[in-house]
């Protein structure tokens, strides 16, 4: 099995410095699944305004970044072998929608995410994804559907810049 690193993560997806939330890519069945992993820091850019007198609980990784992490995995599943690490080029990723979102235990710091993946369905540049996340064994995240669709980031610009693209 092979293990993929920060290297083929930055050139499959836009994504860098503190927004990226993805470590490593473990597993990859390209077109049906994925299994990567985010390694929570306690110098976490989300920690430092806790303070001296946060309580050990405070020191739960914030739900909104294990949904971002895992969502960053399902699109890293849905553009693996067609990677666009470029925003301003070519095909981007946009988020659809999320359903089905249920929580369970909390992350701490020192714990490691391992986030599990699947493609439900694929409609020309449209996914739907879903999938778990776990710390420790327990189950932390758990998403019924999230949808991907890939856009020309031509088709994304005010009407000004499109013409400029063009010339």
């Amino acid at each position: 099995m092979t293990a993929y690193g920060i290297d083929r993560i930055k050139n499959t997806i836009p994504h860098r410095g503190q927004i990226l939330l993805v470590d490593r890519v473990a597993e990859v069945v390209p077109g049906a699944s994925l299994t990567a992993y985010k390694a929570i820091s306690g110098n976490e850019p989300c920690y430092p305004a806790l303070g001296q007198d946060a309580a050990p609980s405070d020191y739960a990784y914030p739900s909104s970044l294990v949904i971002e992490s895992w969502a960053q995995s399902a699109v890293l599943l849905s553009v693996w072998e067609n990677p666009n690490p470029d925003v301003l080029a070519g095909k981007v990723e946009l988020a659809g929608s999320i359903g089905e979102v249920a929580f369970g235990a909390r992350a701490f710091p020192g714990d490691v995410l391992e986030h599990r993946v699947r493609l439900v369905k694929s409609v020309d540049e449209t996914a739907i994804l879903a999938g778990e996340t776990y710390a420790g064994g327990r189950e932390v995240l758990r998403i019924g559907s999230f949808v991907v669709a890939l856009r020309d980031v031509t088709e994304l610009l005010p009407a000004p810049d499109r013409a400029l693209l063009s010339v």
